[in-house]
């Protein structure tokens, strides 16, 4: 039998979707434990998996206490939120203040530093306990910034662990509906860092299909409105995240008033996201208590893919997020960066692609500064290095000068000092 944990499961929205389709696949008997530090949402996550498991031969089980959720499992996937609606919302309102505009804030920037470093004291705990009680399992993390928590889970030394992500896949399908090919007869390479890579080669046969993204920019004006498809233009390379995400990670949209205006970036907008989950748990706990049916739609997430190779030994290839070592010579040694990569009953075993076109590089180092020394702050118990993961990451440096920088980090720190370590959260002048 095969033993998947999900920590984090409170997320019902999330756990439902890859509970569905792992349950649409021939994995054979399976043992699911379910872990949530919230009584109700686990109830309400427990409630909805027997549902969907419905006559399958799938053993369910909820937690509260971490560990023995772990015990013995095969695979765990890390969905945590750590300080889920009400941290988020000081992620946006205190930078806010300063004039920091963000539309995602769960990647880079203050938003991705802080959720980082609340999230780092959690992966720790989940990393000893895993090195503890099922120490072969494989870690499949949801859990942004993606970059950071992976880089750090490899710093303290878990030994198999993937970033997931599902930006590459969608990318693309959308990509394909542009250019009017269908999906399925598109071979494509994308590389990068999450939320930051770079489609490489976009074919269908023989053809480039660069050229008929060309031509449909060329004939809807309004697509040069979209962050992506400017960067795009300039770079030479489309990136695989969504306009509200790009925009973030470079220091020229959001800190200029005319192109967000221009390129119609919604500030805040991940707060909106999180009211919509809020409302979509409490749709799935009321149905559950009514009895009514639940409408799951399918994923296409890695993490079921990746079981069912590793299970039955039937190869895939995913994009996964792993340690750089000389997949992207060009980018740095050890940071988490994102390539394709074949799954089957060996594991994950990612591709070398070689290195990026040098503009596209420049912005991921740029990008992974920012990681690096967030994760140095972590390690290294150093709070100098938040401020100086804030003070090197382009859209913040862009904005604010370096006293109101450190200020704003001193005010974060006061506001998550809960959820950080002891030894960061001094405020520094």
């Amino acid at each position: 039998m095969t033993k998947i944990a999900f920590i984090g499961a409170g997320s019902v929205v999330f756990t439902q979707g890859l509970l569905s389709d792992l349950f649409g696949l021939d994995l054979g008997p399976l043992q699911i434990a379910l872990h949530d530090i919230d009584p109700e949402r686990l109830d309400t996550a427990a409630a909805a998996a027997s549902y969907l498991a419905q006559d399958r031969p799938v053993e369910i089980t909820a937690h509260l206490e971490r560990r023995a959720a772990l015990d013995g499992a095969d695979f765990v996937i890390n969905i945590v939120q750590v300080g889920m609606s009400e941290a988020t919302k000081i992620d946006f309102e205190l930078p806010a203040r300063y004039g920091i505009r963000q539309t995602i804030g769960d990647t880079l920037g203050v938003g991705g530093v802080f959720r980082a470093l609340r999230t780092f004291p959690v992966l720790r705990g989940l990393a000893q306990d895993i090195a503890e009680v099922c120490p072969d399992a494989w870690l499949l993390n949801y859990t942004n910034p993606m970059v950071m928590n992976v880089w750090y889970l490899k710093a303290l030394g878990v030994k198999n662990v993937v970033g997931l992500c599902h930006s590459v896949y969608w990318t693309m399908q959308g990509l394909s509906e542009l250019v009017g090919v269908p999906y399925e007869e598109v071979t494509y390479q994308a590389a990068g860092v999450n939320h930051q890579s770079w489609v490489l080669r976009f074919e269908r046969g023989g053809e480039n299909l660069y050229d008929r993204l060309d031509e449909a920019i060329a004939g809807d004006p309004e697509l040069l409105r979209r962050v992506r498809v400017d960067m795009y233009r300039r770079l030479g390379f489309y990136p695989t995240e969504t306009s509200e995400h790009s925009s973030e990670y470079v220091p020229w949209y959001l800190g200029h008033a005319s192109e967000v205006d221009r390129l119609r970036l919604p500030i805040g907008a991940y707060l909106e996201i999180v009211a919509e989950n809020l409302a979509s748990y409490e749709q799935t706990r009321s149905a559950l208590k009514a009895g009514e049916p639940l409408e799951v739609d399918p994923t296409m997430e890695y993490a079921p893919q990746i079981i069912h190779s590793m299970v039955t030994g039937t190869p895939r290839t995913v994009y996964a997020n792993v340690p750089n070592t000389g997949l992207i010579p060009n980018l740095q040694s050890g940071a988490t960066v994102e390539v394709p990569s074949l799954v089957d009953a060996s594991g994950v075993q990612p591709t070398a692609v070689g290195e990026l076109p040098p503009q596209c590089a420049a912005l991921n180092r740029s990008y992974l500064n920012v990681a690096e020394l967030t994760v140095h702050a972590a390690i290294n118990q150093d709070p100098r290095a938040i401020r100086q993961a804030v003070m090197v990451d382009p859209a913040t440096a862009g904005t604010l000068p370096v006293e109101q920088i450190w200020a704003l980090c001193n005010d974060l720190v006061v506001a998550h000092n809960n959820y950080l370590d002891p030894s960061l959260r001094a405020a520094l002048k």
